[in-house]
């Protein structure tokens, strides 16, 4: 429905009237008009529309029988090339003087091609990538003696990196003293508690003196494929992702994750974002504060 509103102004004029005084002689008179036209249909949406590749939509959709495929094509040639020789009335042993012969043995390898090709199809699948539930306890762990302020924006990162990645597990480090290790932690075999970060064994791991010297955030995407894998012994066992992100040239930060690539590249951006933003906050607190801070159970 499309509405239109036309304004009419019409002004009187008279070359033989004379001018009164009264204002209302020759001011000019508007009148409104509006009008709806609904005999007209909605107009359709003109503009580019999205492309579709019916191939890919069609192997994505049937996924076991685009596999399945070349087998179906390779054994079809193989029979159709052994019935072609059948009743073709030529020998059955190939010689190569006869060009039939060679043809034959041509399609045959293709065939076989074919066929190999559907086999290694189906044995070769993309593992599916699930979240897994951390092995281990929960636990809440912050150093006392940090202002209300401090302690806020460190649980604030916290439920940010939660909600809205796959992390399960923070540990930040800053000037030599571990703040918070909150989430999942791995259990201790001797007294079945969470394990606590030890921080001297932390900083002169090689884990933490590569990330301190380039500066720039680690993501190990698998984290069972890395040997810095030893020198976290306090992020449950099967963490399947661990991205660390330095926190100026002080400190950094351990965010573990329960899904393999489960930390996208905007989840890297905006976790550097919270880095930054978490540096500038702990450097004035220390740079200020010459209070001493011990690590206590919350």
């Amino acid at each position: 429905m499309e509405a239109r509103i036309i304004l009419q102004i019409q002004i009187p004029w008279n070359p033989n009237h004379k001018f009164s005084r009264r204002p209302s002689l020759y001011l000019p008179r508007f009148f409104i008009r509006a009008s709806s036209s609904t005999s007209q249909k909605p107009r359709s949406y003109r503009g580019p529309k999205p492309s579709k590749n019916l191939v890919a939509d069609f192997i994505s959709r049937n996924d076991d029988l685009a596999r399945s495929l070349p087998i179906y094509v390779g054994g079809a040639s193989l029979l159709a090339v052994l019935f072609n020789r059948t009743v073709s009335g030529i020998a059955p042993v190939a010689d190569a003087s006869s060009s039939q012969s060679r043809a034959d043995l041509l399609a045959l390898g293709l065939a076989v091609t074919n066929l190999l090709t559907g086999l290694v199809w189906l044995s070769i699948r993309p593992k599916s990538i699930t979240p897994v539930n951390p092995e281990g306890v929960e636990c809440k762990v912050v150093v006392s003696g940090l202002p209300t302020t401090i302690v806020s924006e460190l649980l604030w990162a916290w439920e940010s990196f939660k909600v809205a990645t796959c992390c399960k597990s923070l540990v930040i480090v800053y000037n030599g003293i571990c703040l918070i290790q909150i989430g999942m932690v791995a259990e201790s075999t001797e007294d079945k508690k969470g394990v606590i970060v030890n921080t001297d064994k932390l900083m002169q791991g090689s884990v933490y003196q590569g990330v301190m010297k380039s500066k720039a955030q680690s993501y190990l995407a698998n984290l069972s494929l890395y040997p810095g894998r030893s020198e976290l012994p306090f992020l449950p066992a099967n963490t399947q992702a661990v991205i660390l992100q330095p926190l100026g040239d002080k400190g950094i930060a351990v965010i573990g994750g329960n899904t393999i690539r489960g930390f996208t590249s905007s989840d890297q951006a905006w976790i550097s974002s919270i880095g930054e933003k978490l540096d500038a906050t702990l450097g004035r607190y220390f740079i200020d504060s010459a209070a001493e801070v011990s690590p206590e159970k919350d």
